[in-house]
């Protein structure tokens, strides 16, 4: 007698594994993981968000800047002692296996312990995939679905999103 036998998508299983290496943020206000696959299918690099090397971590200071001056989240990155997790896996990897490959980007609030839906990546590290010629982003959406981005399709979105955050600004 067989039982069903349920084997996730490798979507799925790049995903969980982008959310197990999001555990090891240091970030105290949203954790993130990033898992960088070849065209081959080979995982070549992961990544987190967190302070760079030889720098001291949120969660070592017990502090973050842009919660004490209470900066809303996904503006004023320049202001934050991390280093974004799409960024480490990137630094992280051989630019000859990422070329071509697919990133996946998971992310838990880190009060509540609650996956994020995060639709697109900041647009400094959008600028990263492109350059690293990255042909596919996996991420969750607001329903916790994996959807697929191909980062070609940003444009020049990032240029009208910075016009907008900085009219908020001034």
């Amino acid at each position: 007698m067989t039982q069903d036998f349920i084997r996730p998508s490798k979507d799925e299983s790049f995903m969980e594994i982008a959310q197990a290496v999001s555990m090891r943020s240091t970030c105290i206000r949203r954790r993130y993981g990033a898992v960088i696959v070849s065209k081959d299918g080979r995982i070549v690099a992961t990544g987190y968000n967190g302070a760079p090397r030889h720098r001291a971590n949120c969660s070592d200071l017990k502090s973050c800047l842009r919660a004490e001056l209470k900066i809303k989240p996904g503006t004023h990155y320049e202001l934050c002692r991390a280093v974004h997790a799409e960024a480490n896996a990137i630094i992280n990897g051989n630019p000859l296996d990422i070329v071509g490959g697919t990133l996946y980007l998971a992310g838990t609030d880190a009060a509540t312990n609650k996956p994020t839906a995060q639709m697109r990546p900041c647009a400094m590290c959008e600028r990263l995939i492109l350059n690293a010629q990255i042909t596919r982003v996996v991420l969750r959406d607001e329903n916790g679905n994996l959807i697929s981005v191909n980062p070609l399709d940003w444009d020049d979105d990032i240029v009208k999103r910075y016009e907008i955050e900085h009219q908020k600004i001034n």
